[in-house]
């Protein structure tokens, strides 16, 4: 480890009287916030940090605080400049004015750490002392793990190509498959976009990379926030730790940020939107990814700083369009299915488009199972056998059942088999693979292609996504349910210039018609309850809906949750399943003897993503006094 990520993510006592004192301070109480440790307080430790500290073992983990930001007003901001400043600003703030006494406990003991604010959490390495003690905390929601993943456990298996396609044809078959030829002929190539890749970094340098990289003017090189890599303490690896500089350690990275960018300008057109300009961050080492990793790239593209620098120096004006992302994080290896949600809702909130590889699982259903994937705020792609309407055999299926959402998924497929692109052992390298990580890119190529076409789509991601959805073509399946979209093939394969010309048609399959939003209602019955009775909230939608969705509220009136009432289910949200059209909270009111009068308890729906609120967003309830 270099001494500037020294100085810049741990904390360490070096002297002897430290080094000595340590033991019996870890096992101490926070002071600060701290309560005395229960069985409420173990229940946030999550199992794999309970496994990975026993016997005195010493593990990496994951904190998570309580207070998070509220990024809802994000929404009201067109502009994406302004939303990556609000979003920005409110996380960034967030975790400035509540991490200040946990800092405090970790440094007074010598405990190694690293804060995150992207998502209000901090990286700590300790022993299950340390874990009890953090999760003793009322600031602390839950500890978290922070395994190592492979993620390319049985390697990348990649074929060499020659520099030089066959002639004549030079666009890869999977691009053409995709349409996006069609879409340069109007003039469009992606101008203006900026696509980030999050993998094993890239070789900048590279033919069909160099010329679309931000960092290079055509003469000289600036890597400051555009490059940065978050391998703090490998051992062995060949691009080193915290690499000044574009660097790929495996070749994954290289090759799919060759098929959302690249083009050499001599005959390799392996990418999708060759107009487009590209950044980078490294967030595997060799392929091992950790929770943290993948958090430090994302806060990265959030608002980037300078190599060498920190978050504090982050500028969220220079915040990539979108990622593409074809990693994961498997719960069964460890990592809890919502560490990573609260980061990728927080690009999204910020307008940045993140495209997700929906895992090489299948053939089974319910096989898409890991985040990224997994959320709602992904745009998950499938993989396609290239040049054919057919899912590959190792496509992920959903719907998604690890978090218990019962979510369809994924959104949509690209060709996924046999992709060449550029590699990452010489500047004029080149190799086949095939995977979702190869589908991916072709999408996040295609966001990119569609907003420089229709630029007023831009940064609308829930318009983006139905733009390109519905001009999918449309494949049916009868493996994981019907219809369309399903959770074989999502919206189905690609159609970049069907999204972007309004005159353009899927081939074989037509458009299919706009699907009208989804708006949601609130109701009570009854009005009026006395105390001790029940009442029921039901948010109803306009529609049955094909994919189940979160609908957010919030409580208010003169009665108080928790005091006078308490409301089943998740607090402030309310999830409405696939093929259903409403869902219900229950409200039970306390019988007390405090004298209180009639009192109101009203639900108020909040904005969210996959709906729109409807003219009943609100309803009330009165709470009559028992005589």
């Amino acid at each position: 480890m270099t001494p500037r990520w020294r100085r810049i993510f741990f904390s360490f006592l070096l002297t002897a009287a430290g080094f000595a004192g340590l033991a019996a301070i870890s096992s101490s109480r926070a002071t600060d916030q701290a309560g005395s440790p229960n069985q409420n307080d173990s229940a946030k430790i999550a199992p794999w940090v309970v496994e990975h500290t026993a016997n005195g073992h010493r593990s990496e983990f994951i904190v998570v605080l309580a207070d998070q930001a509220d990024l809802s007003g994000a929404a009201m901001l067109r502009a994406k400049i302004d939303k990556g400043r609000f979003v920005r600003d409110a996380l960034w703030n967030k975790a400035q004015t509540t991490q200040g006494p946990i800092l405090q406990w970790l440094r007074d003991r010598g405990i190694e750490h690293r804060s995150f604010y992207i998502v209000n959490a901090l990286w700590v390495k300790g022993d299950r002392a340390v874990a009890e003690s953090l999760a003793a905390r009322t600031d602390v929601a839950r500890v978290e793990g922070n395994p190592r993943i492979q993620n390319f456990p049985q390697g990348l298996r990649a074929i060499e190509s020659p520099s030089q396609p066959n002639s004549p044809e030079t666009v890869e078959p999977g691009i053409n498959y995709t349409h996006a030829p069609q879409v340069w002929a109007l003039g469009h190539t992606g101008e203006g976009i900026v696509v980030a890749g999050a993998d094993t970094g890239f070789r900048w340098t590279h033919n069909a990379i160099k010329p679309h990289y931000r960092g290079w003017d055509g003469v000289t090189a600036d890597h400051d926030y555009n490059w940065h890599d978050s391998i703090h303490d490998s051992s062995g690896n060949p691009c080193g730790n915290d690499s000044p500089f574009p660097c790929d350690d495996a070749g994954h990275g290289t090759h799919t940020l060759g098929i959302a960018i690249g083009d050499d300008g001599a005959g390799n057109q392996i990418g999708m939107a060759p107009g487009a300009q590209c950044i980078g961050c490294r967030n595997m080492d060799a392929g091992v990814g950790t929770p943290a990793r993948y958090v430090e790239c994302m806060e990265f593209f959030l608002a980037p700083y300078p190599v060498g620098g920190d978050p504090s120096q982050g500028d969220p004006t220079k915040a990539p369009d979108l990622t593409t992302n074809s990693w994961v994080c498997p719960t069964d290896e460890g990592c809890s299915p919502n560490t990573l949600q609260s980061a990728v809702e927080g690009q999204r909130a910020a307008g940045i488009e993140m495209v997700a590889g929906a895992g090489n699982n299948g053939s089974d259903c319910s096989t898409l199972i890991y985040p990224p994937a997994i959320y709602d705020a992904s745009y998950t792609v499938g993989a396609l056998n290239t040049g054919r309407d057919l899912i590959a055999s190792f496509s992920s299926r959903g719907p998604v059942t690890v978090d218990g959402s019962n979510r369809l998924k994924p959104d949509i497929t690209a060709p996924g088999t046999n992709n060449r692109s550029s590699y990452n052992t010489s500047d004029t390298a080149y190799a086949i693979l095939s995977g979702t990580s190869m589908a991916t890119p072709h999408i996040a190529g295609s966001v990119a292609l569609l907003w420089s076409a229709r630029p007023e789509l831009r940064p609308d991601l829930d318009a983006t996504e139905g733009t390109l959805n519905n001009a999918a073509v449309h494949i049916n399946s009868t493996e994981c349910g019907t219809g369309i979209p399903n959770n074989v093939y999502g919206w189905g394969r690609v159609d970049v210039f069907a999204a972007v010309n309004a005159t353009g048609t899927p081939s074989p399959t037509p458009t299919a018609t706009p699907v009208p939003p989804i708006r949601v209602n609130v109701s009570v019955n009854p009005t009026e309850i006395s105390e001790g009775e029940a009442a029921t909230y039901t948010v109803t939608a306009s529609s049955t809906v094909t994919r189940s969705i979160t609908v957010s509220y919030a409580m208010s009136g003169t009665a108080t949750n928790g005091t006078d009432y308490t409301l089943s289910g998740t607090p402030n949200q309310v999830i409405i399943p696939a093929g259903q059209s409403s869902a219900a909270v229950t409200l039970t009111s306390y019988l007390d003897q405090v004298t209180e009068g009639t009192e109101t308890a009203i639900m108020t729906l909040q904005r969210g993503r996959g709906y729109k609120l409807g003219r009943n967003k609100e309803a009330t309830l009165s709470i009559i006094e028992s005589r």
